[in-house]
C-alpha cells in the first residue's frame, strides 16, 4: 500500500482491510512511519515516536475491532507503561508510567497500534501547542499558524495524514479547538461518560476527559464504543450508555432538529468575521437540511463563568506543580514561567472564594439545561479568531520580564490581579470564548469543520448539546458530513 491510497481510507476503512486480509498491520506501519518521517520536522507534532515498540506490536497481529491500524496517543494524560509521560513540560522528563492509562489500554484491547505521542502545551494549558521543552507545533494548512491546543500534536498529525484518527482530551476547548484549526472533527463526551482512570478518578472536577480528533464522524463513533466497552470500576459516576452502539447511532438520521445560535462572545470580547460568518453558512446548510435554526442563546453570564473557569484552572495549575514537585526533583525554573504565573494566582485565593465559584457552576448548567428544555442543541463558533499565528498569544516581554522578577521576589501573587496580568489573560482566553461552557457544565459539544477562510484556514463551527446527546450530535455531524463532505481535504 502506498500513501495516496492509505490516505483514502479513514481508520474503519483500514481496519476492514486488515480484518479481509487485504492489508498488513505492519504494511499499514510502515506507511504510517514514513508519512511521520516526511512530514513531522516540518510540524512537529510527534515528540515521543514509539517505531520499534509499535512494530513488534504490528508483527504479533494484535486483535479487535481496530486490529492493525495505526494510531498516536497525546503526550497528556495517556500513560503508556514504562514510557514518560511529559505533559509538554521540562518538570517530567525522565518520568516513566506505572502503567496504561485505561483509555490507552482500551485503545490497545481495540488492536490499534500505538506509534507515538503528540505534542500538547505545559500541562494542557494553553489553548495553542508551543511548549518551551520541545518547540511549537504547526498548522499543516500554514505552518505560520497554530493548529490550537492542548490536543495541537494530535490535530496536525491527523490533518497531515500521518493518522486518520488520534487520542486527544479537552478541558477547557482542547479537542474541539485544534479540531477546527486543522479542518477536523472533534467532539468532547459528557462528563463521566469516559474513564480518567487510573491515576484519578476525575479530572478538573470532571470538566475535562480524554477523547479523539478524527477526519470523519463515523471513526469518533467507532472509537467512542470502544472507550465505553464497560463503566471503570474505580470511576465516579455509572454512565449512561446507549442501548446501541455510537456507531448505529451515528448513522441515522437526526430528525428535524431545533437550534438556537449566536455569534456574541461570552466574554463581551470582539469575535472576527470569520467566525461571524461560518456560523451563518452553517446555519444556511442547517436550514436547507429541514433543521429550524434561529438566534438564541442561554441565560448566563458569560464573563463570570470565564472568571471562575479561570480560577479553578489556576488552582488546577498550582495543584499540578505542587504534585510534579512532591514526586519528582523539579525545581521552579522546570516550570515554565506562564504556568508559574497562573500558579501564582491560585494561592491568593481564598478556600470559600474556590468554592462559591465551584458551587456557580451549578447555576451555569441549570441555565444551559434550562436553555436545551427549547432548543435541541446550542451552536456557537468553534473560535473567536481564525487560527492565530505561532507566538501570537504570547505574553509581551516587558511583562514576562516583570514576571520573572516579581517570581524572585516572591511577589508573582499580586502581581497576577494587576490590569497588565488580567488583560494579558483575557486576550489569550478572547481567541477561544466559546467553548469553555461545556467543559464547566459537562455537556458534549462538537466541532464540525464547515468553513474555510480567504486564505484557506479551516475554522469550525461548535454545537453544545444536552445531557446524554452524543447520539444527536453524531447523527447530525454525519448528515452535514454528507452534505458537505470534508474527509478528503488535504492540506499538504
Amino acid at each position: 500500500m502506498d500513501y495516496d491510497e492509505y490516505r483514502r481510507y479513514d481508520a474503519v476503512g483500514l481496519a476492514e482491510l486488515v480484518a479481509r486480509g487485504e492489508v498488513s498491520p505492519v504494511e499499514l506501519l510502515d506507511v504510517a512511519i514514513e508519512r511521520a518521517e516526511q512530514v513531522n520536522p516540518k510540524l512537529n507534532a510527534i515528540v515521543y515516536p514509539m517505531y520499534e515498540i509499535a512494530r513488534k506490536r504490528a508483527a504479533a497481529n494484535p486483535a479487535g475491532p481496530f486490529a492493525g491500524v495505526p494510531f498516536l496517543i497525546k503526550d497528556l494524560g495517556q500513560d503508556y507503561q514504562g514510557l514518560p509521560t511529559g505533559s509538554g513540560s521540562r518538570s517530567l522528563r525522565g518520568q516513566v508510567a506505572v502503567s496504561h492509562s485505561v483509555n490507552v489500554q482500551r485503545w490497545l484491547d481495540a488492536g490499534l497500534v500505538i506509534f507515538g505521542k503528540t505534542a500538547t502545551p505545559e500541562f494542557g494549558a494553553k489553548p495553542v501547542t508551543e511548549p518551551e521543552v520541545t518547540g511549537p507545533t504547526r498548522n499543516p494548512w500554514n505552518l505560520a499558524h497554530t493548529p490550537g491546543g492542548s490536543s495541537g500534536g494530535a490535530a496536525a498529525a491527523v490533518a497531515a495524514g500521518i493518522v486518520p484518527v488520534a487520542g486527544a482530551s479537552d478541558g477547557g476547548g482542547s479537542i474541539r479547538i485544534p479540531a477546527a484549526c486543522c479542518g477536523l472533527f472533534g467532539l468532547k463526551p459528557g462528563r463521566g461518560l469516559l474513564s480518567s482512570g487510573p491515576r484519578r478518578a476525575e479530572s478538573f472536577h470532571g470538566a475535562a476527559t480524554d477523547g479523539v480528533i478524527s477526519r470523519t464522524v463515523r471513526d469518533t463513533a467507532a472509537m467512542l464504543d470502544v472507550l465505553t466497552t464497560r463503566p471503570d470500576p474505580g470511576g465516579p459516576y455509572l454512565p449512561g450508555f446507549p442501548a446501541e452502539s455510537f456507531a448505529e447511532l451515528a448513522a441515522r438520521e437526526p430528525g428535524k432538529l431545533k437550534i438556537g445560535f449566536t455569534t456574541r462572545s461570552p466574554l463581551g470580547t470582539p469575535v472576527h468575521e470569520d467566525a461571524v460568518a461560518a456560523v451563518e453558512q452553517a446555519v444556511a446548510v442547517l436550514e436547507k437540511l429541514g433543521h429550524e435554526v434561529e438566534a438564541a442563546e442561554p441565560d448566563i453570564d458569560g464573563r463570570q463563568l470565564g472568571r471562575d473557569f479561570l480560577l479553578g484552572w489556576s488552582a488546577n495549575a498550582a495543584a499540578t506543580i505542587v504534585d510534579v514537585q512532591r514526586s519528582t526533583k523539579a525545581r521552579p525554573q522546570d516550570f515554565e514561567l506562564d504556568t508559574r504565573l497562573l500558579a501564582a494566582a491560585a494561592w491568593r485565593v481564598r478556600s470559600p472564594e474556590y468554592v462559591m465559584a465551584h458551587m456557580r457552576w451549578n447555576d451555569y448548567t441549570r441555565a444551559l439545561a434550562a436553555f436545551h428544555e427549547r432548543y435541541h442543541l446550542f451552536l456557537t463558533p468553534s473560535l473567536g479568531r481564525p487560527p492565530v499565528r505561532i507566538g501570537e498569544l504570547n505574553a509581551p516581554a516587558a511583562i514576562r520580564m516583570l514576571g520573572k522578577v516579581l517570581l524572585g521576589l516572591k511577589l508573582a501573587g499580586p502581581f497576577s490581579k494587576t490590569k497588565a496580568w488580567s488583560d494579558q489573560v483575557l486576550e489569550n482566553l478572547a481567541a477561544v470564548p466559546f467553548t469553555q461552557l461545556a467543559n464547566i457544565t459537562g455537556r458534549p459539544a462538537m466541532s464540525v469543520p464547515l468553513y474555510r477562510t480567504q486564505p484557506g484556514l479551516p475554522l469550525g463551527v461548535q454545537f453544545v448539546g444536552g445531557l446524554g446527546s452524543e447520539p444527536m450530535l453524531l447523527a447530525l455531524a454525519h448528515q452535514l458530513e454528507t452534505a458537505h463532505p470534508w474527509a478528503d481535504d488535504r492540506p499538504m
